[in-house]
């Protein structure tokens, strides 16, 4: 049990680099009264969907980010926080860098920073994918499943085919809620985004067993 959490968890940490999701817009210099902008969603047939959100910031601030981003995929979780607080500081109306600190402080152990940031992010974006599906974890991992479960479901609600929130729903179900149709639901869901996950296949062989839904 304590295994599957962990393989699950290793995969959603290798998605650290939000940036790689995000387009950040550098039109003359940034204002803090600038008005936050929804994330709009574009979906790729092949690889997903990209999260694309529209700001006026300073160029400085989107080299910042870059750099940030680069100290994150580097493993330098200490320095790319530095930047990125300077980031939120400077283009407060950015839901990105807040996204960023909240899965870096949650990296770093800090789960309650994690939480604050994501937050934030969720103020200036309430249905921001991303957003929501790390919330989740944070919720899950400091035992708060239920909330756990409302923040999965409003990530799949705004892109029902994202698959990491689909999984992450589908364990939490089955391991935390014991909510076996949920997870069964939801598993079956993933599976027809990412079919070739063999361990996935033996979970749903597992639930419809113990569902009574086996061969």
């Amino acid at each position: 049990m304590s295994e599957r959490v962990k393989n699950h968890y290793d995969r959603v940490c290798r998605i650290l680099a939000v940036s790689l999701l995000v387009s950040l817009s550098a039109c003359g210099t940034s204002s803090p009264a600038s008005r936050a902008t929804p994330a709009r969603i574009e979906v790729q047939e092949q690889v997903g969907f990209t999260i694309i959100e529209e700001a006026r910031v300073s160029n400085e601030a989107r080299l910042d980010y870059d750099e940030a981003q680069r100290h994150l995929r580097q493993g330098d979780l200490q320095r790319g926080i530095q930047i990125l607080n300077a980031v939120a500081e400077d283009s407060p109306q950015l839901a990105a860098p807040r996204i960023d600190l909240g899965i870096a402080r949650h990296l770093e152990g800090d789960l309650e920073a994690a939480e604050n940031n994501l937050l934030q992010a969720l103020e200036l974006n309430p249905g921001h994918p991303i957003a929501l599906n790390e919330l989740g974890i944070v919720y899950r991992k400091t035992g708060r499943f239920a909330e756990a479960r409302r923040s999965y479901e409003a990530a799949l609600a705004t892109y029902p085919g994202y698959h990491y929130a689909r999984r992450n729903l589908a364990v939490l179900c089955d391991l935390y809620l014991a909510d076996l149709n949920c997870a069964l639901d939801n598993y079956q869901a993933y599976m027809a985004t990412v079919p070739g996950d063999d361990e996935a296949t033996m979970w749903i062989a597992d639930l419809r067993n113990r569902t009574g839904q086996g061969e």
